[in-house]
């Protein structure tokens, strides 16, 4: 006889309600949890899609002021647009597929995301209020956990049309968060640069900006510009960009002001239109690497019915925005050239020094590979996965960075053979701080490094997903991820712009008794694993080795952490390097002995 666990009828058929969905699922709404550490946390997205409502309204000409307020855990968001209609403002925010995005009369180039946006925030907060203010009248909706608590209507005499949302997010799904002053106000300067002349008011601090992504640019790369920032506003565009430096291209892309991280059609309609302008410029038949090499940009389009190539959004696949977003990136390159002579000089200059690098680079890179075919077998092994980007499960590649054979032993025992490859250094990796670009071709280890992750070319050719450097949670392990960080930003700044790099958390401690094992990433962790735990015996993990690979599976398994490797604006990344991995000097020295543990 079959048990009852075993047992399939119409009894074990389920239908969640959309807000029981929202709750058991809601990774699917808004990515990841987390509590707050990261920019990208739960948290940020719930707010977020507030504030994209009220964008919303500005966009389509109505309110020129949004104000954001944070106190205890608890955002709130006020607007000045048409206010949600009455008769349909519980509808709005509890019914999935319910709101006005849908219609192009009345949205044309929306951010938030369609009919789900407002309801994922109600279904996710303990308390969530939402009040609307429309000719002369208000009326309002108090829910928790999505569930409608109570209803009030009335006059609203002294109080312009518009929008109030206030909501405190769940600590049932989110147990211990907090809101960072430093990633809202970062949003809030993002969201003035892509709105132009849209005030934005958070704690009362103003956010606005005159000239959009000139703005933006401009506090991405600072000073160090070979000519000064293009700007271009049209329609249903603008544009921003400069020579750097750096390596590389870096670009900001958005797409009605959601930033898409992975580019898409819009940004390669940019970068050709760049190229086109510049040739049609020049009369010379300039390549592309040549004329983008050192270039940062920036550009954002409005689309009517955007269509993303993944849920998260961050990369466009309308091709019908190709044609005209490339004759008007060229058009605006030549118009600006033409009237900026010293400008087009230091940019043609920036081009032939490209050209004359890429050449030497061409040859340093034919003797690399074929030292490296020579050395093959010394070559350390990249445990390969199955699948890799462009690939159907492609999302979901990741490459670990390990150093060391009994880490790497661990890992390959208890990998996911399809998704997850691990690529092993011999010790610590050569400081490749302010060398050359042809320097690190010539060093073996860094090549083979760049021809494991497919980069040895372009970033185009990106392997993973995720590259994720896994080191030993002690100072020699710390010494080798700021080596490989070095690299990345000197040479591939646009892996850490488009979030593909990480750093893998593992547990420091395991407390067990002979019924139940924890384990804790912290001290604080540690300790009330200790209290909660009968007569613990403890261990302290000193390297990745030391963790056996049948319990390493779960820590890079569904339950991995890992932390993204920002940088706050690019600017700011010269400066770091030189401080931590340029000589030493009495500061760095007075900075190290005031900082030991």
């Amino acid at each position: 006889m079959a048990s009852t666990s075993q047992i399939y009828d119409e009894s074990k058929i389920k239908t969640l309600s959309s807000l029981e969905h929202i709750r058991l699922r809601s990774g699917m709404y808004i990515g990841r949890l987390g509590d707050g550490s990261n920019s990208e946390d739960g948290i940020y997205i719930l707010m977020k899609e507030v504030v994209d409502n009220a964008i919303d309204e500005y966009i389509m000409g109505f309110g020129k002021k949004v104000e954001i307020k944070h106190k205890d855990g608890s955002i709130s968001c006020r607007d000045y647009g048409r206010g949600i209609p009455h008769g349909k403002l519980v509808e709005c925010v509890s019914v999935i597929n319910t709101g006005a995005k849908y219609n192009d009369d009345v949205f044309q180039f929306s951010v938030g995301l369609n009919g789900v946006g407002t309801k994922a925030v109600n279904a996710l907060s303990s308390h969530f209020m939402i009040r609307s203010y429309r000719d002369g009248r208000y009326r309002e909706a108090r829910f928790s956990r999505g569930v409608l608590l109570k209803e009030r209507k009335g006059a609203a005499e002294g109080h312009a049309d518009g929008t109030y949302v206030e909501f405190t997010p769940d600590t049932e799904i989110f147990p211990e968060y907090t809101f960072e002053d430093e990633f809202i106000e970062r949003r809030m300067w993002n969201y003035a640069c892509l709105n132009r002349n849209l005030r934005l008011y958070y704690n009362g601090t103003k956010f606005e900006s005159k000239r959009g992504l000139h703005d933006l640019l401009e506090r991405e790369v600072g000073e160090d510009t070979i000519y000064p920032i293009v700007y271009h506003a049209g329609d249903k565009m603008e544009i921003a960009f400069t020579h750097t430096g750096n390596y590389g291209e870096t670009h900001f892309s958005f797409v009605n002001g959601q930033f898409t991280s992975d580019g898409g059609t819009h940004l390669s309609a940019f970068r050709e239109g760049m190229l086109k302008g510049v040739n049609e410029f020049t009369k010379k038949n300039y390549s592309g690497t040549d004329v983008r090499e050192g270039i940062a940009g920036a550009i954002a389009v409005k689309v009517k019915d955007p269509v993303f190539e993944s849920q998260t959004k961050n990369k466009l696949g309308n091709t019908e925005v190709r044609s005209w977003i490339i004759n008007e990136v060229k058009s605006s390159v030549v118009d600006y050239l033409h009237k900026n002579p010293e400008s087009a000089k230091s940019l043609e200059n920036k081009i032939l020094n490209n050209e004359k690098l890429r050449k030497e680079l061409a040859a340093v890179k034919k003797e690399a590979k074929a030292a490296a075919k020579k050395i093959s077998l010394n070559i350390p092994k990249l445990k390969d996965c199955k699948f890799h980007r462009g690939d159907k499960r492609g999302d979901e590649t990741t490459i670990f960075i390990t150093e060391g054979q009994s880490a790497t032993g661990s890992m390959v025992s208890c990998r996911d053979v399809y998704t997850q490859a691990i690529y092993s250094l011999r010790g610590k990796p050569w400081n490749s701080y302010g060398k050359g670009r042809a320097a690190i071709y010539r060093n073996e280890e860094l090549f083979n490094l760049m021809m494991a992750l497919g980069i040895e070319n372009d970033i185009e050719n990106l392997r993973y997903e995720r590259i994720v450097i896994a080191t030993d949670a002690d100072t020699d392990g710390f010494h080798i991820r700021n080596l490989i960080l070095t690299f990345f930003l000197n040479y591939f700044e646009e892996l850490v712009v488009g979030s593909h790099i990480y750093i893998l958390e593992t547990p420091l401690f395991r407390v067990r008794n002979k019924k139940e094992t924890r384990y804790c990433y912290s001290e604080r962790e540690r300790d009330a694993a200790m209290e909660a735990i009968r007569g613990p015996e403890v261990t302290r993990f000193k390297g990745l080795g030391e963790i056996s690979p049948k319990e390493f599976g779960q820590f890079i398994g569904e339950d991995m952490r890992i932390v993204p490797v920002g940088i706050d604006s690019m600017k700011n990344v010269p400066s770091t390097l030189a401080f931590y991995m340029g000589k030493n000097t009495p500061q760095r020295r007075e900075y190290i002995m005031e900082n030991l543990i």
